[in-house]
């Protein structure tokens, strides 16, 4: 089988199956399953590929897997994550995660910061590698995330600023910090039924299920955070698309303002910046 000719039949094959952008996800399975660019896959159609091998992934891809799962790696932050089942897999909505505490932790601070669900530990390390002298702590309650996101961490040369620790949100932490990070759960049940089989059956539910109204871990986590952040500190939280009244309301309940809003490349406010009223 030629590449022209595996990528006919692939994009055929994930179209059938339902697949988002079954053309370029046949390409870039393909581009892995040969270890080559895309740009080379291209330049030379005629090439002959292991098509048994091409099949193995094309039927992991039709059945719905991510294809950062399949190939194990997405970028976030213009930076390569590791990921695995453990995790939610990095998005690019998040990335107002990290704008928002670029804005909140001064280019000179050396933090510290803390990462409550930390996954992969994509909102972490992309701080880190922004903020050059601060270092953090990122907890999940998965061993399996805590240990992928010490991974990362080693792979992107900033293992020696950051500890990652296996702990029921702020369980396993104390003291203050001057910027707590979290993206939490936030799907309400109702949503969580009507989700892409790539996220709905592949990710994590426990990352995913944020209770009947999706504010559930928003409670147990603004509740704790008056505890945990430094008297001039910020709070930045990921929130799902409406959630942001709602989480600032639960916020002010516990003695935090909302100090700025972080939206997305859609336009959604993705991302509240909360300080100490």
């Amino acid at each position: 089988m030629t590449a022209r000719e595996a990528l006919r039949h692939g994009g055929a094959q994930l179209a059938a199956a339902g697949v988002d952008n079954p053309r370029l996800d046949a390409r870039l399975l393909l581009a892995y399953g040969e270890d080559i660019s895309q740009a080379a896959l291209l330049a030379d159609p005629g090439r002959p590929v292991n098509a048994a091998r091409y099949d193995a992934l094309l039927a992991r891809r039709a059945a719905r897997e991510p294809l950062a799962y399949i190939v194990g790696s997405q970028e976030f932050w213009s930076l390569p994550f590791q990921v695995s089942p453990a995790t939610l897999i990095p998005r690019a909505d998040s990335e107002a995660v990290v704008e928002a505490a670029l804005t909140a932790l001064a280019p000179d601070s050396p933090g510290p910061i803390l990462d409550l669900g930390t996954g992969t530990g994509c909102l972490l390390l992309a701080v880190l590698h922004e903020r050059r002298r601060a270092w953090g702590v990122g907890v999940d309650l998965a061993p399996d995330a805590a240990q992928l996101a010490a991974r990362n961490a080693r792979a992107l040369g900033l293992a020696d600023r950051v500890a990652f620790l296996a702990g029921d949100w702020d369980s396993a932490v104390a003291g203050r910090f001057a910027v707590i990070l979290s993206n939490p759960p936030y799907v309400t049940l109702d949503e969580l039924a009507g989700l892409q089989p790539e996220v709905g059956v592949w990710e994590p539910r426990r990352a995913l299920d944020g209770g009947a109204d999706g504010l559930a871990a928003y409670r147990r986590i603004l509740a704790r955070i008056p505890l945990l952040l430094a008297p001039s500190g910020s709070a930045v939280l990921e929130v799902g698309a409406g959630q942001a009244d709602p989480v600032a309301a639960l916020a002010a309940q516990a003695g935090l303002r909302l100090a700025g809003r972080q939206a997305d490349l859609s336009g959604t406010i993705r991302a509240l910046r909360l300080n100490f009223a």
